[in-house]
């Protein structure tokens, strides 16, 4: 099993995770044709994939998800919230699988399990992927971790792991007090050290790697991310991937 990510951030999200024939991408928050070039960019084109996973409803996750299933034919899977949310986004011409927030469904090769999250949208999920050997671990727009969380990512063999700002950063920043506490709140982000937390937190004896992703532009930097996932992880900095806005990162491979 393998993932790349085509780009992460408040402009546009999307993970693709890959085993034997089956491809998956997660969310879609970028155009039609910059999805293209990007997926391109890793090999795989718009017509191999096997379908498309939605997170929640948010522009940078959902926005370009419809225009590249209908123009490819993929179907998509989502929670019954999410798709009330989006009545004309998905009225035609996609072929739409409504999922449970506890539910795991296969598609291909791949086992999904999705698990809820504490975010300001109708019916949030994250997700972890599993080839029955292997399992990735994905937990970004969420305001604040739960047991069933940790629960849910323990002893994954990868963690691709929200870090979107740092708080003094973001306090003193130029942003809107109401924006600053939607950010910050439980419905919001998660923080470089709320992101440790968990991480420190979980059983990670399988870990063979770790994403900081969903970084702020404005707020966060990644070397704080990674100095404050070192600390919880007690490794050297290089080994901890950045997932950026511009090119996401490249394949990387669970053995």
């Amino acid at each position: 099993m393998r993932f790349a990510s085509l780009g992460s951030g408040s402009e546009g999200n999307a993970l693709l995770v890959e085993t034997g024939q089956t491809r998956v991408l997660m969310d879609c928050g970028f155009g039609l044709q910059d999805s293209i070039s990007r997926l391109m960019r890793l090999d795989v084109s718009p017509g191999q994939l096997s379908g498309i996973i939605v997170t929640h409803e948010h522009g940078d996750h959902l926005g370009g998800v419809a225009r590249l299933a209908r123009k490819f034919g993929l179907p998509v899977w989502l929670t019954h919230g999410t798709l009330r949310s989006q009545p004309s986004t998905f009225a035609d011409a996609i072929h739409i699988h409504e999922i449970g927030p506890h539910q795991a469904f296969a598609i291909g090769d791949l086992e999904i399990h999705p698990y809820p999250v504490p975010h300001d949208a109708t019916e949030p999920v994250q997700f972890v992927f599993s080839d029955g050997a292997r399992r990735l671990g994905v937990l970004t727009d969420t305001g604040a971790s739960t047991p069933h969380i940790e629960a849910t990512l323990n002893g994954c063999d990868a963690l691709v792991l929200e870090c979107n700002h740092d708080s003094d950063m973001l306090m003193n920043g130029d942003y809107p007090y109401s924006l600053k506490q939607r950010v910050s709140g439980r419905l919001g982000h998660l923080n470089n050290q709320d992101a440790a937390a968990v991480l420190n937190r979980l059983d990670k004896g399988n870990l063979q790697h770790l994403i900081a992703a969903h970084l702020s532009r404005k707020n966060n930097t990644p070397a704080l991310a990674v100095r404050a996932l070192c600390g919880a992880i007690g490794c050297e900095a290089n080994w901890i991937g950045i997932a950026t806005q511009e090119t996401g990162f490249a394949w990387r491979e669970i053995t």
